[in-house]
Order: C-alpha cells, then sequence, then structure tokens
C-alpha cells in the first residue's frame, strides 16, 4: 500500500519574467512572483501547488512572500503528519489557524489534491468527479496599452486561431480617454472576436454610470467589477441598467459573497479563480451557489504559472457550472517555460493534460534559474 502520510511541506519563491509588461489599474509588472509548495509524501510521491496573486498585494492584500511566511510557520504545521487524502479535515483546521489568506491556502489545497492523485496514479480530475470535456475556451488579457498596440496584438492572435476573444484594462487612465480607446478597439475587432473589458473595481459609482453605456453601445460584450468590490448595490444597478452582462470579480470571494450576489441580481457572471477562494474544494462551493441561481461562471486566472492553471484546467474540465469560458493563458505571458512538456493551447482553447496528478511536470532545471536568491 503507498504510504500517503505528509512527510514535508517546502516552499519556494521564483520570478518568472513576462513576455510583455502586463498593466493592470493601479500597476503594471514585467514579471511574475510565483511561491511553489511541495508537498511530500511517505511514499516519495511530490504533489505541487501554486500561490500567485495579479501583480502583487494590491488587488488581494496577499503577496509570495506573505504566502510563504503563513506557509511555513503556521499552514505546514497542521499538514505534517497528516494523509494527503484527508484534504477536508485539513482544511478545515487550516481555517482555525489562519483566517482569510485565500491564496496561501489554494496553494496548499492544489498541493494536496496533486500529491494524492500521484500516489493513486490518476489525474486530478478524477478526485473532483471526472472530466466531462477535455479543454476550455481562453480569452487573452490585452493590458492597458494603446489602441495602436492592442490591435495589431490581437490581430495576431485571431491569425495564429489562438484567441478569439479579448479582455481589456481600464480604470488607469482617464475615463473620457479610456472609454474611448476602447470603443476604438472594440469597432476595429467588431465581426472579428469579441472584446470584453476589466476596470478592477476602479470607478466609483457617478464615472460607471457615465461610461458603461458608452462602452456598451461601443461594441463592448461584457464589463468585469466596474465599481469597488464591496458596494453590491451599486454593482446590482449597474447590471439592471446595462444591456451586457455584469461580471463579478473583487466582489466574490467566498460562497457568501456569491449569495449576496445571488440575492441582489448583482451580476450575470461570477469570476471564478481557484486562487481567491482558497483552492479546488471552496472554488466548488462558489459554483454551486452560482448554478442554483442561475449565474454563469468564468475561469478567471490570477496570472498563474502552468502549476496554478493546470489546477484551474481540471476545475474547469471537471465543473460543468464554468460554463462562460476561461482566461487561462498566464503561461503564454511568461517568457521562460517551467515544465518538461508545455501545456498545449491550440484553435482557442487550453487542452486538458495527461497523466497523473496536474499531468504536468516541473523542469527542475527552469525553476532553479529563476528562484529568488
Amino acid at each position: 500500500m503507498t504510504d500517503l502520510t505528509i512527510v514535508s511541506v517546502d516552499t519556494t519563491i521564483l520570478d518568472v519574467p513576462l513576455v510583455r509588461p502586463h498593466k493592470f489599474a493601479t500597476t503594471s509588472m514585467d514579471a511574475q512572483p510565483l511561491l511553489l509548495v511541495a508537498v511530500r509524501t511517505e511514499s516519495g510521491v511530490v504533489g505541487y501547488g501554486e500561490g500567485v496573486v495579479p501583480g502583487g498585494p494590491w488587488w488581494g492584500g496577499e503577496s509570495v512572500e506573505t504566502m510563504q511566511a503563513i506557509v511555513e510557520r503556521y499552514l505546514a504545521p497542521v499538514l505534517l503528519g497528516r494523509k494527503v487524502d484527508d484534504v477536508t479535515g485539513i482544511m478545515l483546521d487550516l481555517e482555525r489557524v489562519v483566517a482569510d489568506a485565500r491564496f496561501a491556502k489554494a496553494a496548499v489545497d492544489v498541493a494536496l489534491h496533486d500529491a494524492w492523485a500521484r500516489n493513486l496514479g490518476v489525474p486530478v480530475h478524477t478526485l473532483l468527479g471526472g472530466a466531462f470535456r477535455r479543454s476550455i475556451d481562453v480569452t487573452w488579457a490585452l493590458g492597458a496599452a494603446p489602441a495602436e498596440e492592442i490591435i495589431e496584438e490581437a490581430a495576431g492572435k485571431l491569425d495564429a486561431r489562438m484567441n478569439f476573444s479579448f479582455k481589456l484594462k481600464m480604470g488607469a487612465l482617464d475615463p473620457e480617454t479610456d472609454t474611448r480607446r476602447i470603443v476604438e478597439i472594440a469597432q476595429a475587432l467588431q465581426g472579428k472576436a469579441g472584446v470584453r473589458v476589466d476596470i478592477n473595481a476602479r470607478w466609483d459609482r457617478l464615472t460607471a454610470l457615465r461610461y458603461l453605456p458608452r462602452l456598451a453601445d461601443g461594441g463592448v460584450e461584457l464589463i468585469e467589477q466596474p465599481t469597488p468590490g464591496e458596494q453590491l448595490e451599486v454593482l446590482a444597478e449597474l447590471n439592471r441598467l446595462l444591456p451586457i452582462p455584469v461580471m463579478a470579480d473583487e466582489s466574490v470571494r467566498t460562497p457568501h459573497d456569491a449569495l449576496e450576489v445571488a440575492r441582489r441580481g448583482a451580476a450575470d457572471v461570477i469570476a471564478l479563480k481557484t486562487t481567491k477562494c482558497g483552492g479546488l474544494r471552496r472554488s466548488r462551493e462558489v459554483v454551486a451557489i452560482a448554478k442554483a441561481a442561475g449565474i454563469a461562471c468564468h475561469g478567471a486566472t490570477s496570472i498563474e504559472g502552468p502549476i496554478g492553471t493546470a489546477a484551474s484546467l481540471h476545475f474547469a474540465c471537471a465543473e460543468p457550472g464554468i460554463n462562460y469560458g476561461s482566461e487561462l493563458f498566464g503561461p503564454l505571458l511568461f517568457s521562460e517555460e517551467l515544465l518538461q512538456e508545455p501545456l498545449h493551447y491550440a484553435d482557442g482553447q487550453l487542452h486538458l493534460p495527461e497523466g497523473p496528478g496536474l499531468g504536468v511536470e516541473l523542469n527542475m532545471d527552469a525553476v532553479k534559474t529563476w528562484t529568488r536568491n
């Protein structure tokens, strides 16, 4: 019998360069920090999880540095000596030790699933009920660059049949200038690709009321989190006003958040990030509430590396409630490959890898190269 006892929990911080700077509403990055969490069992099997936030602590209050401290000092002692198939019990005990810290807990949750599945010789999606599909659509994020650059990059993706829908970041520029930029892009891509925008909760109510209708009239197909996450009444007002879907991201991090969005009619779509929800188990709770309320779920991203992306892909392929495509493009934004065999992107989709666990194998030389000293 394979011994599932956890004998070690190790962490490593990487800084992986990007192919181009990625701009958010309040910050920009040219490298993505990742926290690798490795859970080793008595039988010698290692499972990996990934702690990552989009652009640093501005988004969710965590960073790779805080995640490493939380995992090493507080979470790892709870895991040692336990069995990797005791995921439910372990995650419940972690809640008693550390409040929130969902990105750190997600890394542990995924590492446990990967180690458990590898010990059994099955893919992670088997532990989630099995894959009912083998791939998912991927929307490409284009950042907050000028219109000319965005249109050129989108055209390249379309020509290569890599992506057929695009999301643009807003909120960093003057709203009038930003709105004109987006409408120009949407009109240039009209009939060729879908265009969505993410305002990263940076507009106030009056700004949103003024400019969102112009975006909808200009050809934008979806608005993501225009106003602060806690202002659900405002989000609900905007959702009633607009003829296109509103997607909640910062507003939904927990199952209770999803319930409140459903009660208020605050969104048509929820951006489901396995990272911000605290892992695969908690993500299923969020999706279950959304499904019961008739709200779609989108497989969103925190700009994960290949480990986090593979975990979200297994989740999406095993969960019918992820029914509004995905943004699982993270590894394509990295200029360096961390896997022995890259994840497979083709025809606008990311395809599920074969093999036990997450189905991917780290290139440890690449990991060593980009490990923070």
